[in-house]
This record gives structure tokens, sequence and C-alpha cells, in this order.
């Protein structure tokens, strides 16, 4: 209302232009400081001090008190009616109304409080897009601190590449009893595989995965007024950066969603199609062969994340078939994991499939759900986007997002969950005839 008395078009004030930045900021601060997976939070302490506070993980309850402000802010630029078939708009509800039901037969009460919590995020996340963030109709202001959050990432990986993790792998054992400290840290330090502020080296794959072909585009975009040269030199920094990351973080799922991601991309030519074959082609080819050249030693060794995946897989199912209607509580995978995992697999706190914690942790009706929300927002936004180029790229991302769900645990991470439940929700709520250029 206020936006038409000052002779602004709805979404172009003040207040929705505050609004968008405050939201880019707060996903830009969960890639800095909740890139840890919700059932750890508990090992999270809160910063003492200045350095702790600027590099050290926040508890993830500082998030949920942001995203509360920003709901109440949200509040007066939402706009109930939106294009979006309705069964997508119930989807995630119905999703976390089964969570909560799950839950009352959870194996452990205080896993599954956590994941409750982090999902009613994710579902806040979703209708903040679906209702308030689709109304921005300048988005500048909300791509600003989201760029700067994904930068400084992309710069605490080349600090760790280029001296820093062996620096702090030299700190930590020279401390006394450095043995006691938890074996996920100490087994993640003693690689040489970059994870910058994520949990670990996978969870940056997803993060590079999701956020750079929607800022590649958006940068390109914004940089619309400077000549070719510097134009070009912007946009090719951003992608060498994250690439480069994406290498040094040794993830071998992340170097083969990427390569689709490009040729998903390439087929959105205006090209003839023999030239778009022809392309695909020559990219997938000369892409499966850096991979193999990149991970021979890897295969030579007997790929041993992939077996231990497959061991995760197989006790999810077992707990499916035993628990097929509820599940065992949001989260607790790991407690009849315990007894379910082969004498020499790894132990773990999570599936490494979302759709498969999903049957574990929810049963049938649960991963049902999730599924059928994932899969249908994608074939939707997917007919309804590919007209404009931005937010292509954001689907794009979130189809980065899926694919890796498939072998990790993005949607148990809030700096990867937050942001595509919000992107999921913007792009479903977004009228293309009222967008402009950001």
């Amino acid at each position: 209302m206020r936006a038409e008395l000052s002779g602004q078009p709805p979404g172009e004030g003040a207040g929705s232009k505050t609004f968008a930045g405050l939201t880019g900021a707060w996903l830009g601060l969960s890639l800095l400081k909740f890139g840890n997976p919700v059932i750890l939070d508990r090992l999270v302490q809160p910063p003492d001090g200045v350095w702790e506070f600027i590099f050290n993980p926040w508890p993830v309850a500082w998030g949920y008190w942001m995203l509360a402000a920003l709901v109440i802010a949200g509040a007066t630029l939402a706009r109930v009616k939106v294009a979006a078939p309705r069964w997508l708009i119930v989807l995630p509800l119905v999703w976390f109304v089964w969570q909560l039901a799950a839950a009352a037969r959870t194996v452990d009460a205080a896993l599954t409080r956590a994941t409750l919590l982090h999902f009613a995020a994710c579902i806040a996340s979703f209708y903040l897009g679906l209702f308030g963030l689709s109304q921005v109709k300048q988005r500048t202001w909300f791509w600003m601190p989201l760029l700067a959050g994904f930068v400084w990432v992309l710069w605490m990986g080349f600090g760790q590449h280029f001296g820093g993790l062996e620096s702090t792998r030299q700190l930590i054992y020279q401390q006394p009893n450095w043995q006691q400290m938890p074996p996920e840290y100490l087994k993640r330090i003693a690689s040489n595989r970059i994870f910058s502020t994520l949990v670990y080296p996978n969870a940056l794959a997803g993060a590079i995965l999701l956020f750079l072909p929607m800022l590649v585009a958006v940068v390109f975009r914004m940089s619309a007024r400077l000549e070719n040269v510097p134009r070009g030199v912007l946009v090719g920094l951003l992608g060498y950066a994250a690439l480069a990351c994406l290498y040094w973080s040794g993830s071998k799922s992340g170097w083969l969603i990427l390569l689709v991601l490009g040729l998903v991309a390439m087929l959105r030519l205006p090209l003839r199609r023999r030239a778009k074959l022809a392309i695909v082609a020559v990219a997938l080819i000369a892409g499966l062969a850096g991979f193999f050249v990149k991970f021979s030693d890897y295969f030579r060794r007997g790929a041993t994340s992939v077996t231990a995946r497959f061991d995760y897989w197989r006790a999810a199912w077992q707990i499916t078939t035993a628990h097929p209607v509820f599940g065992t509580g949001p989260g607790t995978f790991s407690v009849p994991y315990k007894q379910l995992k082969a004498a020499e697999a790894e132990m773990t706190r999570l599936v490494h499939n979302n759709f498969l914690e999903q049957a574990s942790d929810s049963g049938v009706i649960g991963f049902l759900a999730f599924f059928a929300f994932i899969t249908g927002s994608l074939t939707v936004l997917y007919r309804k986007l590919k007209a404009e180029s931005v937010l292509f790229c954001v689907w794009l991302g979130l189809l980065g997002w899926t694919l890796q769900g498939v072998v990790e645990f993005g949607l148990y991470i809030p700096a990867l969950a937050w942001p595509a439940f919000l992107f999921f929700g913007w792009l479903l709520g977004v009228e293309m005839k009222s967008t402009t250029p950001d």
C-alpha cells in the first residue's frame, strides 16, 4: 500500500528492497555460519570473542530467530494468491505434518527435535519465497549480500588450499590430547580436500552446485553496462574461483553433477539440433575423461565411499521395510544403523540420500510427499521458466541440489536446505509477466 501511495509499483518500494536485502543477507550468513548438519548442532558452541564470532559457526537457533524476523517482515508484502498449482503449495505442509506424526514414534527424541525445528525452518523458507520474495520486482538488493557470502566461501576455500589446512593441522597436532577430538573432525583435517565454511568437502561442492549457476547469470546481467572485457573478467573470475574450489574439494559426485548441469544448459542454447548434439557429445566425452583421469587412483583403491553408501542405502531399505508407516523418527537413521551396518562399514549419522532418509525416518508416505514435491516442482518450473535466463539458472541450481541429494544429505544442512526451499517457493510464486531485470 505504501509503495502505491508513493507512486512506486508494488514490490519496488523501499520496504520491499529492504526485505529483499535482509533475505539475501540471511542466506549469505547461512552459508558462512550454518554449514553443519542440524543433528550435530549440539556440538556448536556460541562464539566467545570477536574472532570466534567472525570465523566460527553459530548455533542454528540464531538462524531460526533471523528467519522468524524475516517472516514477520515478509508478511507486509505477502500476496496469498499465486499462480502456482495448488497441489505443489500444499505438498510441503503434507510432508511436514507427516514428519510430526512420525516424531511421535521416534527412537531418539533429541535427534528428532533438532530435525523437526530445521524442517519447520525449511517450510517457513518455502512460504517466505512463495508469498513474500516472489512479490519483489527489483532483486539487486537480494543478490548482492548473497553474492558476497558466496565469494567469502570461495575465499576461505582458497585460503585452505594455499596453506590454511596445513597450518590448522599442525596447530591441532601440537595440542595435548588432540586424539580425543571428534573422529570426523580429525579425518577432515587430515585430508587436503577443502571444505571452506561447510561441514565437509562434499557439502562445499553442494553449495557450489546450488549457487554457481544463478550467481554467474546474476553477475553477467548486473555488469551489462561494462565493456565486454571487464564484464568477461568479472564473470570469469567468479566461475574460475568456484570451479577451482569444486576441484580442490575432491567431490566425485560434484564433478559429474556439474557436467550434467552444463549439458542441460547447453541444450537451451539457440542452436540447431545437430550443433547442440555435437557440443553435448564433445563436452560429455571431455568431462568423463577428465573425471576418470582425476579419480583413477580412487577407483584403484576400491571406491570405498561408494561401497559405504551402498551399505547405508541397504540399511535404509531394511529400516523402511521394518517400519513402513512412520519410520524410526526424523533424523534418527544412525540409531538403527548401528545394529544393521556391516562390520567393516564406516559409521554414519545420515543415509547420504535425502530421499531414502525420508523413507527410513518417516515411512513411505513421508518419502512420497517429499519426492512428489521436489520432482513435481522441478518439472512445473522447467516449463514455466525456461524463457528467463536468471530464473532458469536458479532452477538449474535447484536441479544440482536435487541430484546431489541422491548421494548426500544436503536436506539436513541449513546452509543448503534453507535456500533450496526458499528458491523453490520463489520460483513457484513469481509471475513471469511482472518480472523485471535485476
